[in-house]
């Protein structure tokens, strides 16, 4: 690989990093495997390097093949064992309270627990939308449309506030 796309490599990975981190651990059981599944994730992105034309923004690129992984990994974990996903993402914080740090967190535990009864595609969303990508990006990445996008992440967010209403 020329030195140009290592460097693009290294000047992507060190923007989008923690976004990918953060996707990762929707799709891990502990942190051990996120950081398994994020060295996947990486190895994949730099063997793609070569193939990247530019076409699209490298952040939504890297998203893209990051969604992959995981989801192939998911799938063939599935098939070896059902299993329990946990969402560590320090990115997801939708309650603007002042509560106290111990409430904000029990909120969090509440909202990754409705996170994790969703289904896969709308986990993928979901996710991306809380890493604050505009719905084009999300569009790109998943293969939807925006209008999709739109309409999914509103029905998204109705069955997380229904899933929150008996816990608030």
């Amino acid at each position: 690989m020329n030195k140009d796309l290592e460097n693009i490599f290294l000047n992507a990975l060190e923007e989008h990093q923690y976004k990918l981190l953060r996707i990762c651990t929707v799709y891990a059981k502990d942190d051990d495997d996120t950081k398994d599944l994020l060295q996947e994730v990486l190895v994949n992105i730099w063997k793609a390097m070569p193939s990247f034309k530019g076409d699209a923004n490298i952040g939504t690129w890297m998203y893209r093949i990051t969604l992959n992984v995981c989801l192939r990994l998911k799938t063939k974990e599935i098939g070896r064992q059902k299993k329990t996903l946990r969402l560590d993402s320090r990115a997801i914080n939708i309650y603007k309270t002042d509560a106290s740090e111990n409430g904000q967190q029990e909120q969090l535990m509440q909202l990754r627990k409705c996170i994790k009864q969703l289904n896969e595609a709308d986990k993928a969303v979901i996710t991306l939308y809380l890493e604050e990508l505009p719905y084009k990006e999300i569009s790109a990445v998943t293969g939807i449309t925006e209008n999709t996008v739109a309409v999914k992440i509103k029905r998204i967010k109705n069955k997380l506030l229904n899933c929150l209403k008996p816990m608030i």
